[in-house]
């Protein structure tokens, strides 16, 4: 009853997902949906063992020693599927015969070792009847009797060590055994605040499940209330759409027109520049050469003076007589032609303004959405059928969700949880109360060996402490007596405790290391849940277990492991499970009986963009003029050749400056102070004169080159503009239909494409976030893989390795503390020698064989004689 009501709420997660397959996949604007509301879950189905975990490595590693073999999945697969009678005969058929011997083979480990312990079981203590029967029999060393040996001292030391090795190797078992049965009771104690947060998680599934779906039927709104707001838009938002794709062609060709509208305009000004700048030059060269002429004039009649005759004088004014010629402007403009047909003919063009045809071309362009507003009434009238259409379908949704009982059934779902969490609550006393018996019963097994240890260590520190090796056997101390026989008492409980102590630990080895092998390590690897998926084997006529059980149809493909798996990752229940087979929701969210007549509605669209006229006859002639203005017949290289001449022959600076280091060579006098004149007079020259005919070379080249680079295959550049206008301009009247149709389809894409985010949305909450099935995975970990293996196996494995070991090494204790004890124990007779060569005396007349008794020969015993005169 609880997995069907379970069922019906995850049937009711699935009710908003669509299967629809969209047919094309267009980039509509993305919707933000926000996040499902989700609550973390507490349970962390981890658990960390601390440091008794080395010694869980430890039996694991001990564990496959005894059973290294794989899990068994055929085997056990057969085994399942194998119908095994009520009649000896069916254990005897050849199939069942074999699948015994595989299974033996496979358990060969666990029965040589359980058959090793019954061993144990049964010789110990019929080893220890026999051994008590033969000492009071004075045999088997219970002769009070103690042969004389020169290695006795080195008898004695390896005994004792033995058994103090051994002593220890049986402490450890031992504190092993506590330490697992203690970590075992800690954690049955703390298990109930590990289910409680498994309830709570389960509870919280389930309380959280209805918001969930609520928010996933609220957010139709959203999509709904996007596309209803994008088709009350619809003129703004198809005329951007087509005014875009026309602009890729379109803008470009107006760019261009404008960016040669731009270009005459600069043509005309670099006109005006050579031809203000060719008249300045012409005008300042002419006054230049003037004034050089008349400089050198008045220098050569300074330097024809009579003190340029004098032997100091006359070598300094022939070398400025000879540098005289340099005086001379090196360009000459008067030859360069002149540019003003070209400027004429470009003032001409300008009278047209160019640039405001080419706004008036974007202006109409830009007027496209206004266009479209104004010609797609027929959409408008569509919109209250689109309304309408989605508000069915909102209903469809809000009417299903409303027929689902859904609040019924989560109603009794956490009754039922209730209820569980109830019964479990009521009965973990009970659980914590056995715990306490078997946790008392391991303490009292503990204790035997404890006892029994305990025995062998106050025997091993009395007889060592009150060994005197000076004394004879016959009279060893009290302390060396009582450590005797705590050894010989701990060899009594020994055969006592022994054979109880390995009963409990072959029982639980065999449960508890099959438990390992055939439960724990499959369930970690999932090898368990592949063998639970076998076709056939939990029903011999389902092929899938689980799939009939939830959905009564064997043939679908579910198994424990992928539904184990999503689980552990998280996901959604409807996706864990395959709840699409129980419900076919196509009927709820199949928008495609809609959308086809809504697409018919708005692609018989036709819209008019003849109007817009990019460029009229007048801007094109008017680019043809600019083309034919002459500005590329100018002699370019004329222009250059002598812009690239310096203004005068040499820089009248530095001619300055050497005639005036020349002045002062000569003797000071009037020569002298002529020369520096003259000097001073070529400076002014050069900053009145020189100086504004470079500024206006300068102007000249820039607007030279200018023109070069603009008149640099004009025709071609302006038939190219046109060209591309022609071509923007065919496009908006010829194919503008094509494109309007493309955008249109483009757009019911992007209005169909909001629901199909909204179902993919959905899709995507539904398998990874509504309903998150983790506590399901939790509980499934916390009970096998936390509370049976973690704490109940690895305890109990732990325990018997640790109580097993212990039990073994009572054998050798056991042979080490009866040979020791003859070391401690006070003897009654002792072996006599001479005291020169230390040879045995036989001594007939007593009778022993050369012993005798101390008595006999009147050496005094004291404890022989208490005892006596106790007696």
């Amino acid at each position: 009853m609880a997995v069907e009501l379970c069922l019906l709420l995850v049937l009711f997660c699935g009710s908003t997902v669509s299967e629809v397959q969209p047919i094309y996949k267009p980039p509509p604007g993305t919707l933000d949906f926000g996040f499902v509301p989700a609550k973390t879950y507490d349970t962390g189905a981890y658990h960390e063992p601390g440091p008794i975990g080395i010694l869980f490595k430890i039996v694991h590693a001990f564990l496959y020693l005894v059973q290294p073999n794989p899990f068994p999945q055929d085997l056990i697969r057969k085994v399942a599927q194998q119908k095994f009678g009520n009649t000896q005969g069916d254990y005897q058929k050849p199939e069942n015969v074999v699948l015994t011997l595989q299974a033996i083979y496979y358990e060969i480990g666990f029965i040589v070792s359980a058959a090793l312990g019954l061993l144990f079981i049964l010789l110990l203590p019929l080893v220890g009847l026999c051994f008590c029967m033969c000492r009071c029999c004075d045999n088997c060393g219970g002769e009070m009797h103690q042969r004389q040996k020169k290695n006795a001292d080195c008898q004695r030391s390896c005994f004792a060590t033995f058994l103090f090795v051994a002593s220890l190797i049986i402490s450890v078992g031992v504190l092993c055994a506590y330490a697992a049965n203690q970590h075992l009771t800690s954690q049955v104690r703390g298990a109930k605040k590990l289910v409680n947060s498994n309830f709570k998680d389960l509870k919280v599934f389930l309380n959280d499940t209805p918001a969930q779906i609520d928010y996933l039927v609220s957010q139709y709104n959203t999509t709904k209330d996007k596309a209803l707001s994008d088709l009350n838009n619809v003129g703004p938002l198809l005329g951007s759409r087509v005014q875009e794709q026309l602009g890729k062609e379109v803008r470009p060709a107006l760019d261009a027109a404008l960016t040669m509208a731009g270009a005459i305009r600069e043509t005309k000004e670099a006109l005006e520049n050579v031809s203000v700048s060719v008249e300045v030059l012409q005008e300042g060269t002419e006054r230049l050469h003037a004034n050089l002429t008349d400089v050198k004039m008045h220098l050569s009649n300074t330097l024809n003076d009579s003190a340029c005759s004098a032997a100091q004088a006359a070598s300094t004014c022939n070398i400025i007589r000879n540098s005289l010629n340099q005086l001379n402007i090196n360009a000459n403009f008067s030859g360069l032609p002149g540019v003003s047909s070209q400027l004429a003919k470009v003032n001409d063009v300008l009278k047209i303004d160019l640039s405001s045809l080419v706004q008036k071309g974007y202006a109409a362009f830009n007027d496209t959405p206004d266009l479209v507003v104004n010609q797609t009434k027929n959409i408008l009238s569509a919109v209250p059928y689109i309304k309408s259409v989605l508000e069915s379908i909102g209903s469809n949704i809000s009417s299903f969700t409303k027929t689902l009982p859904v609040q019924k059934i989560l109603a009794d779902l956490t009754i039922y949880l209730t209820q569980s969490e109830a019964y479990v609550q009521d009965y973990f006393p009970l659980v914590e109360q056995y715990d306490f018996y078997r946790w008392l019963g391991c303490l009292i097994l503990c204790c035997m060996v404890v006892l029994i240890v305990v025995f062998y260590y106050l025997g091993l520190l009395c007889g060592t402490c009150g060994y005197d090796k000076h004394a004879s056997p016959t009279t060893r101390g009290c302390i060396s007596n009582t450590g005797g026989n705590f050894l010989m008492a701990g060899v009594g409980f020994s055969f006592l405790f022994s054979w109880v102590l390995m009963i409990v630990v072959v029982l639980t080895f065999v449960t508890g290391g099959n438990v390992e092998k055939l439960v724990c390590e499959p369930f970690e690897d999932k090898t368990l849940f592949k063998v639970l998926d076998t076709p056939y084997l939990l029903n011999q006529h389902w092929k899938n277990y689980l799939s009939g059980v939830l959905f009564k149809n064997p043939n679908i493909n579910l198994t424990f492991e992928k539904v184990y798996s999503d689980c552990k990752e998280n996901k959604g229940i409807y996706t864990s499970l395959h709840l699409e087979h129980l419900f076919n929701i196509n009927e709820f969210l199949n928008i495609s009986m809609y959308t086809e007549d809504v697409a018919l509605r708005i692609e018989h669209i036709q819209i008019n963009l003849s109007k817009i006229i990019l460029l009229d006859e007048i801007g094109k002639e008017n680019l043809l003029n600019f083309s034919s203005s002459g500005i590329d017949g100018i002699n370019f290289g004329a222009y250059l050749t002598e812009i690239n001449k310096s203004v005068t022959k040499v820089d009248l600076l530095s001619f300055a400056n050497d005639l005036e280091a020349r002045a002062d060579q000569l003797p000071k006098g009037a020569l002298e102070n002529a020369l520096k004149g003259h000097a001073n007079n070529i400076r002014m020259i050069h900053n009145q004169q020189v100086v504004p005919l470079e500024q206006a070379m300068s102007t000249l080249n820039q607007s030279i080159r200018l023109l070069k680079r603009t008149s640099s295959e004009l025709m071609v550049k302006v038939k190219n503009v046109i060209s591309a206008v022609n071509a923007a301009q065919l496009l908006i009247n010829n194919n503008a239909s094509l494109v309007i149709v493309q955008e249109t389809k483009k757009y019911m894409d992007t209005i169909v494409g909001y629901f199909e985010q909204y179902i993919d949305w959905v899709k995507e909450s539904i398998a990874m976030e509504v309903a998150a099935c983790k506590p399901i995975a939790n509980v499934i970990d916390t009970a096998v893989d936390i509370f049976l293996c973690s704490y109940v196996t690895d305890s109990v494995n732990t325990f018997w390795f640790g109580l097993g070991g212990s039990s073994i090494f009572l054998i050798p204790a056991i042979i080490f503390a009866v040979k020791l004890s003859k070391y401690y124990r006070r003897m009654d007779t002792e072996d006599v020698y001479d005291d020169v060569e230390t040879i045995p005396m036989k001594n007939t007349e007593n009778g022993n064989n050369g012993y005798h008794k101390e008595h006999l020969y009147g050496i005094h015993n004291p404890v022989i004689t208490s005892s006596v005169e106790q007696w």
